[in-house]
């Protein structure tokens, strides 16, 4: 059974006019209830996560403004978030639903949270409408807890996941994978394991075969136990903070192409959410669902 990180905290209002689109993490379980992709059989809803596992990948003092709400405030730009505690119990939780929808990925070879990807979070500071980094925290927990020595991260948002790329640094067990827009953001580009920048505008064709030629090679030269997929759709041509140039079957197509290639290889798969900011919130909703209707059709 697919099972699907899900809570009320993931829809958290921010202040009317903000641009980070807090309306899809409502609409999207309604959308994949109504057509009959998932039921309420399907949804967990994931507590505050344990201190230990965030721990492992951010800065105690870091950690202790957080939850004080001690931030600059030009450490609170820089996250992009007005800063609330509402904010902080949701970015936790979304913490723990990453770590959840990795144990139910090694049972039934697939599973979702319907937020995270928070990938621009570095072990001392929050960027980019990220304050913890959930894939960082659900790779050290497969490591650590679950004993895993080898995970792949295929992150496919179009912003390179720089704070993923920092924390996994020093650390060989863990692969970091980024394709991601050349001239969009982050300005400064951490170094992943492999990063491909792509050119403002890259179409369908272009950007799958790249896709397609790079997934064979890494899994042949990571020999991953896991794979963290981040499957951010502002690749689209029509998202407002994207630049590439991708339509919604191309993009369905790229979450197929690394789907597949988890199945085929036998190697359990997480998605997390990540990033879509198109002007029609149908657009962003449908690319998003479009993951939850393949990992059906794949796996189940």
């Amino acid at each position: 059974m697919l099972k699907v990180a899900w809570s009320s905290l993931y829809a958290h209002p921010l202040p009317e006019g903000h641009r980070f689109p807090m309306e899809k993490y409502e609409l999207l379980p309604e959308q994949l209830r109504y057509e009959g992709t998932l039921s309420e059989a399907n949804f967990f809803k994931p507590h505050k996560a344990d201190e230990r596992w965030v721990k492992a990948v951010h800065d105690h003092h870091y950690l202790e403004k957080l939850k004080n709400q001690r931030l600059s405030p030009s450490e609170i730009r820089r996250t992009g978030f007005p800063l609330s505690k509402a904010l902080v119990e949701r970015e936790l939780h979304i913490m723990q639903g990453s770590v959840m929808a990795a144990d139910f990925a090694l049972e039934y070879g697939i599973a979702m949270n319907s937020a995270g990807g928070t990938h621009h979070a570095f072990a001392d500071r929050g960027e980019g409408f990220c304050l913890l980094n959930d894939i960082a925290i659900a790779a050290h927990y497969l490591m650590e807890d679950r004993g895993l020595k080898r995970v792949l991260v295929v992150d496919l948002d179009v912003h390179q996941g720089n704070g993923t790329a920092s924390l996994f640094a020093d650390i060989p067990e863990v692969f970091t994978f980024s394709m991601h827009g050349e001239h969009n953001y982050p300005m400064h580009k951490e170094k992943s394991d492999l990063d491909i920048p792509l050119k403002d505008h890259t179409d369908d064709k272009t950007y799958l075969d790249i896709l397609g030629r790079q997934l064979p090679v890494l899994m042949n030269q990571v020999a991953p136990q896991f794979l963290i997929y981040q499957s951010g759709v502002d690749v689209l041509a029509s998202d407002k903070l994207g630049r590439l140039g991708l339509t919604l079957g191309g993009c369905r197509e790229r979450d197929r192409m690394v789907l597949e290639t988890a199945k085929k290889n036998r190697v359990p798969i997480m998605c997390c959410m990540g990033g879509g900011y198109s002007e029609r919130i149908n657009d962003i909703i449908e690319a998003h669902a479009n993951t939850y209707r393949l990992a059906q059709e794949l796996f189940f």
